[in-house]
């Protein structure tokens, strides 16, 4: 699976903004409204191409106060699933950031704050692009070899899993010719992809259950898998 494609440049715009999303772009922010919060701001990409993805955030508010990340324009086509997969065939992103997150104007050209925006954006084309599909338990790392999102962080990869952080209603939206399912993306460091590579899919997430992991990013939360004392 292709790890590193062409990311377009992205501009800030306030959702007050003179913007209209119709049918199901409407739709999927009706549910993200519903469920998540009020969006603010759109990052939108300033060219289009055939894979167009747009970022939606949903600032803090009382009665959810972290920031979240969902993509719109994933879900547009369906993904090559196999046949004999039971997975989701048209799925959109989301990460849910700490409230104290840097998400402006002024982040564009440091990556410490804007990496989350460009991850979404990468993942969201990489299947339609590449027909290729995402799923549950998948990793994607950062360029090949990995490579840290920003000069912050070790973290070099991420896992799809369902996130823990949002209402059950908010994982599926089901529109009359399709369903999609949103889907969390969680940051891991490089040891702990190397674990799900050499034992498997289960074994990475009883490490971060076990390690408190859940779907909130933490630039420098523990490396669950990396060795101490000789021992994981």
């Amino acid at each position: 699976m292709p790890a590193c494609l062409p990311v377009l440049p992205f501009i800030v715009s306030s959702d007050n903004q003179k913007r209209s999303p119709t049918g199901d772009h409407a739709a999927i922010e009706a549910h993200v409204a519903k469920h998540l919060g009020q969006i603010a701001d759109v990052f939108r990409e300033v060219a289009s191409e055939s894979v167009h993805v747009e970022v939606l955030h949903v600032p803090p508010s009382d009665t959810r106060p972290v920031r979240t990340l969902v993509t719109l324009g994933m879900s547009d086509r369906p993904m090559a699933v196999p046949a004999d997969a039971d997975s989701p065939r048209h799925l959109e992103l989301m990460m849910t950031l700490p409230r104290s997150w840097r998400l402006d104007e002024s982040v564009k050209n440091d990556e410490r704050w804007y990496w989350p925006i460009r991850q979404l954006q990468v993942l969201a084309r990489m299947p339609h692009l590449h027909k290729t599909w995402l799923g549950w338990g998948h990793t994607v790392p950062n360029d090949d070899p990995p490579k840290p999102f920003a000069s912050n962080t070790q973290q070099c990869g991420i896992v799809i899993v369902p996130s823990l952080l949002v209402p059950q209603d908010f994982f599926e939206l089901k529109l009359a010719a399709r369903t999609i399912t949103f889907f969390g993306v969680v940051p891991l460091y490089k040891e702990e992809m190397q674990l799900k590579v050499e034992q498997g899919a289960a074994a990475l997430f009883e490490k971060l259950i076990d390690g408190g992991v859940k779907d909130l990013i933490d630039p420098s939360r523990r490396n669950v898998a990396k060795k101490r004392f000789g021992f994981f």
